[in-house]
């Protein structure tokens, strides 16, 4: 009888012991499979951390596609420059895939401007990019929640009408200014002739930002006693006339940033190389087509650190309000070798060669 009770004893033990085993291999294997969900999921958000933070900035979503407009004012190597920049930024930053770009050149239309701005807001696009001053003023007056960046700018606040400048607008409007020194421009064109007697300004009256350069460069001219006068035209058919004009009575000219006269260069110099009136610019671009010498800047990184401000603004949701504009950040003298050598005139070691194209 005792036997037969252990017996039994040690059956109901077994069974009890094979039950529990098999509970236990079930409840592990879903815990298990937990675990190493959790885990995995846990190394993917440790992975995702680690590559934001090797970034410097969270990855756009792989199915999210920005679509950006480009107003462009008209075709130049200075804004075409810029434009490449800002695309370069994009692809570099979120792939080519992520971003649709409609580009549009308003041919140096402000109301072209108007018209593709108003578009771009009609198709609801993620952000503006306005090239140049006219751009930047037709997209600004078309929207004011949708982001918008300007490049080739040379001042936001003389372009929006503010009066309290701060650095940053305030508003839906930032990007990047193409200022060079002016007061450095002017100590370039005294360095390189100084025995000047008047200098020609010549830029267009219908550009703000033209005038607000030509004010500056006199205040510095008055500030060294060097006589000049202001020659403006109202459009790309008075350049002529104005430029015979100036090569009359001065014996150097000083260009601005100018997009109406970086358009018609050529007319520029058919009449002051033949005069031979040497031309300071306040770009490359122009001065590649009729100028002696600049203090540049780079349009291209301009552009490309507008496109990385696009990019903190559409993936890490950075507040356009309170951004400020930024600047090219550095400058380079450079001359025009071909046009200098035209006019005998000696640049020093100090100078880069403009790269002929």
């Amino acid at each position: 009888m005792k036997k037969k009770a252990l017996a039994l004893l040690m059956a109901t033990a077994m069974s009890a012991t094979m039950l529990a085993g098999c509970g236990s291999d079930g409840g592990n294997t879903t815990a298990d499979n937990a675990a190493s969900t959790d885990d995995s999921t846990t190394a993917t958000d440790d992975g995702a951390a680690q590559d934001a933070t090797d970034d410097g900035a969270e990855a756009p979503a792989a199915d999210k596609v920005y679509n950006i407009g480009i107003c462009q004012l008209l075709e130049h190597p200075a804004l075409d420059e810029a434009t490449r920049g800002f695309e370069q930024a994009l692809t570099d930053l979120l792939g080519e895939g992520n971003v649709n770009i409609s580009f549009q050149n308003a041919q140096g239309e402000q109301t072209n401007c108007a018209t593709i701005c108003t578009q771009f807001v009609t198709d609801d696009v993620d952000l503006i990019l306005a090239n140049a001053t006219s751009p930047l003023q037709a997209a600004a007056a078309a929207t004011n929640t949708i982001p918008i960046l300007g490049t080739s700018i040379t001042d936001y606040a003389t372009a929006l009408d503010i009066a309290d400048w701060t650095g940053a607008t305030g508003t839906n409007v930032s990007g990047t200014s193409d200022l060079a020194p002016l007061e450095e421009q002017e100590k370039m064109l005294v360095e390189l002739f100084p025995d000047v007697q008047k200098v020609g300004i010549l830029y267009c009256s219908a550009e703000a930002n033209s005038k607000y350069q030509a004010d500056v460069v006199k205040g510095c001219l008055e500030a060294d006693g060097i006589a000049y006068e202001e020659y403006t035209a109202a459009d790309s058919n008075e350049i002529q006339s104005v430029v015979t004009s100036a090569c009359e009575s001065c014996d150097v000219l000083y260009i601005p940033t100018d997009n109406t006269l970086a358009a018609a260069t050529e007319a520029v110099n058919n009449v002051a190389l033949p005069a031979g009136v040497p031309i300071i610019a306040g770009e490359e671009g122009i001065c590649s087509g009729c100028g002696v010498a600049t203090l540049s800047i780079s349009y291209y990184d301009i552009g490309y650190t507008a496109g990385e401000m696009a990019y903190d603004i559409l993936v890490n949701g950075a507040d356009i309000t309170t951004m400020d504009v930024k600047y090219a950040p550095q400058v380079t003298k450079k001359y025009n070798a071909s046009i200098c050598e035209q006019l005998g005139i000696t640049i020093p070691d100090d100078y880069e060669a403009i790269s002929a194209e």
